[in-house]
Parts: structure tokens; sequence; C-alpha cells
């Protein structure tokens, strides 16, 4: 060591909070005006908070596996979840591609990196990635509690278990025994997390909290279903109570992940992040609408805002100012690298290996900057309730749609029509014929699996789209 050198500073504890099918105007701070979320909101005064967030996918596996790896799942070949991955419908006009199962173990994944760091890695929630071979355990986690290759659980009560919403599928959350009735999920899974905290002692440890909330089932705790039942208000564009409620009980583990940081003494040596895996579900569950992502367009599973721009903010002592927000369009493959950054890893292979995301470190510390990239692509070739296959390209404040099955295009201006309501692609021919031909470039330059025409379809015979309660 240099004469009057210090020793080296000690690696950033990594705390990543991520909501499933969380809506991008769900919170008060994007907008929300039914649910009360206290918490998050005050994470976000401490943070910076990303206007034009993007999930690298509409559905959830795809975004985890980019989460994971830093790269695009349209080069993953993840580009549906896990039960629908082998096994594409084949009665629609196009039948979508045979994509990937489970995330191959030869992926670089964040905690493989952080753990050669000497970081302690926990996965307590939803993991959705794979098969019993390809579970956290195998993919850089110390530890998993509640991650399998399920996507929802049965029940947000203990004991988490049944058959009663997904096809009379036994479904289960391990990890979780020694319970009591009335317990809650979202809460159970909080309370494991904070034990994570307080094992790692002094080393440094990566915490992803990946709660199933607000997945369905659309299950409240029934204080809070009352609370906000009583809410409702004429004009509210958010209705249903037991959903906020579910909302509600997220905050509330927000809350209780940053007061245990306080308590440790670990603020100024905790990175928090908080965001979500893909726009909420506009689809109906039990027959009630589950979110509403107004001003944006539609919702889960589509490529239009409302399935793709999320909530997203970021608190790192020392780097981020508090109250801070950036309106760089940004997505999910971004934070692999700036997690490597917080672990003071930018260099390693890992970092600089074929990774689709930058780091987001330098828009951190100056949000009203500009990040070396001028768009942002997603490829979602697949059927949904809110969609028919489907790839997009932002560049700019334009964002064109091609629809594969046909070819059709949407081009709009996001800076003047943030929902998606009047389609220029007719005005404007030029700059369609710009955005599609980037699109199509790069489909080829990541190895995008397309959808192939189905030579036994006819007009009338399409099946219903997959089921959204196993995505």
């Amino acid at each position: 060591m240099l004469a009057g050198a210090g020793p080296p500073p000690k690696p950033l504890n990594l705390v990543f909070v991520l909501a499933d099918d969380f809506g991008w105007s769900d919170l008060n701070c994007y907008g929300g005006d039914l649910v009360e979320t206290p918490n998050i909101d005050r994470l976000a005064r401490e943070s910076v908070r990303f206007t034009d967030a993007y999930a690298a996918s509409p559905v959830c596996s795809p975004t985890r596996a980019a989460l994971m790896t830093g790269k695009h799942p349209a080069r993953l070949h993840m580009t549906t979840w896990l039960e629908s991955a082998a096994h594409p419908p084949n009665t629609n006009k196009v039948i979508p591609p045979a994509t990937v199962e489970d995330l191959p173990l030869e992926e670089v994944t964040v905690a493989d990196a952080l753990r050669a760091r000497g970081y302690l890695n926990a996965l307590i929630g939803k993991w959705h990635l794979g098969t019993a071979g390809y579970y956290p355990e195998a993919q850089g986690f110390d530890v998993n509690i509640g991650g399998t290759f399920w996507g929802a659980p049965q029940t947000y009560f203990y004991p988490y278990t049944g058959t009663r919403n997904y096809g009379g599928e036994f479904r289960y959350v391990p990890h979780l025994e020694f319970g009591h009735p009335g317990e809650y999920l979202t809460d159970r899974l909080t309370t494991e997390a904070l034990k994570v905290m307080d094992k790692a002692g002094r080393q440094p440890y990566f915490l992803y909290l990946a709660h199933y909330a607000v997945h369905t089932p659309v299950e409240g705790k029934p204080a809070l279903v009352e609370r906000y039942k009583l809410r409702l208000k004429p004009g509210m564009h958010h209705t249903n109570f037991k959903y906020a409620a579910m909302v509600a009980s997220l905050d509330e583990s927000v809350g209780r992940v940053l007061r245990k940081i306080d308590e440790d003494g670990m603020t100024d040596r905790t990175v928090v992040i908080f965001a979500s895996d893909n726009g909420g579900v506009v689809n109906p569950w039990r027959n009630e609408p589950v979110t509403d992502n107004s001003p944006l367009r539609s919702g889960k599973g589509s490529l239009y805002e409302g399935g793709v721009r999320v909530p997203l903010m970021v608190r790192w002592p020392g780097v981020t100012t508090p109250g801070s927000v950036s309106k760089e369009p940004v997505v999910t493959m971004d934070l692999f690298r700036t997690l490597l950054d917080a672990a003071r890893m930018r260099g390693t292979p890992e970092y600089t290996g074929g990774l689709d995301g930058l780091t987001l470190t330098d828009l951190l510390r100056r949000p009203q900057t500009r990040l070396n990239r001028d768009a942002l692509f997603f490829h979602f070739p697949h059927y949904y309730p809110t969609t028919t296959p489907v790839s997009a390209i932002r560049a700019g404040d334009f964002k064109l749609l091609e629809f594969l099955e046909d070819g059709r295009t949407e081009l709009y201006n996001l800076a003047e029509d943030l929902g998606e309501k009047q389609d220029l692609s007719a005005a404007l021919p030029a700059k369609n014929r710009e955005l599609r031909a980037r699109l199509a470039g790069w489909r080829r330059s990541v190895g995008a699996q397309m959808p192939v025409p189905n030579p036994n379809y006819r007009s009338g015979t399409s099946a219903v789209s997959p089921d959204i309660r196993f995505s």
C-alpha cells in the first residue's frame, strides 16, 4: 500500500425491490389517485426518479432475465414467460417461436459477478427464470426464499398453497414455514428480507426483493381492502380497491426496508432501487379490471406505453441528488452495469462482455444529461390479451410499432401524444420507413426470433390469447 493511502472503500450494500405487474401510474408520485404510497414516495424524493423508464419486455420472465444478464430478451431468446415458452399456440394467424425456458447457466448473472466481489446474494420472492436446475442457487445466489419456476402464488395468505386459481395446479411458496393464519405474503417476504440484512453482518449484500405483488390473484389484507373501498370517489381512474390494498402492502414493505437500513446505520452505505417488471394489468380478474395505466395506453403484454413504461427510482448515497428527475429513456438492461458500478466493478469482464445495457451512473450524477444511445428496441413475438405479435422502436420522441402478423405499422410522437392516440405513419412516411428499417436491422443484429405464418390458419378460428393468469 502506498504511504498515506487508506484501505480500499468497502463495497456498498445493494437493495433492489422489484414489483410485479406494477403500473406506471399506480404510485402517488407518478399520478396515482386512489392508493396512498408514502414510503415509496419518500424513496422517490430521496432518489433520482425516472419518468421514461422502460421494462425490457411487456411480460415478466424476459424482463427478469434482462435484469440478471444485462442482455436484451430477444438476444437471449427469452421473450415470453416460462410456462408459455416451449409450446406456443398454433391456432392463430402466425405461430410464435418456441423460446428458451430456462436462463442458461452459461450466462453471467449480476449475482455471479457480485459473488466474485464478496457479496452475499439473496433472492427473496419471485424467480420465474427456470426449473429446479436453474433456480437462484445455480445462478449466483446464496439465499433463495420463495423463488420457483412459477410466476404467481395461489394465494397471498398463509400457508400460500392451494389449487384454486391456476387450472387446478397445486402451487406453494417454499421456505415460508411456521407462519400463522392471516399472515400476508408481501409482509412475510419482507420479514425474510430483513433477516437476510441481519445475517449479512459485515459482509456486503445484494438483496433482490422480488415481490410477487401486485400480480394476480388480486387479494389484499381485509382491513386495507375496506380502507380503500371507502376512499373511492367518482372520477378516479383507479377503482379496484382490492388491488389498491395490495399496492398499500407493497408500500408498507418498502417502508420497513428503508427503516431497517436507517436503524442499522447503513443509509450512507446502501443503494436502493425500486422498479417494476412490466406495465400494469388492464385485463379483468374475477370480472373486475385490475388497474388503469392512464394516461398511458393499454397494459401488460402490449408494446404501447402502458405495457412497458414503468416506475424507476434510484437512491445512491454520494451519487444521486434527492428530488432529482430524469426524463432520459432508460431500460432494464441498464441496471446490470449500474449495479456493478455501485459495487466498484467497472472494467471487469462481466461488465464489458456483450451487454445491451449502459451504465446509468453518470446520468444519476447529472440527471439532465443524455446517454450515448438514440434508440430503445422491444420485441414480443407472442400473443397476449392486449396484443398480437409485435416489435417496437423508440428513437427520440418517436415510437414505431410493427405488428408481425401482417407488417402493419403505427407511428407516434410521444412528446405530443403520450397516450398514443394519433397514428402518424401515413402523415410521416419517411420517418415511418426510417424507423421500420432500423427496427428490422436491430432484430437481425441480435438474432431475434420471429413468428411464422400458420399454414392451417382459417379466418375466424383464432383461439383466445394465452391466459394472463399463467404469466
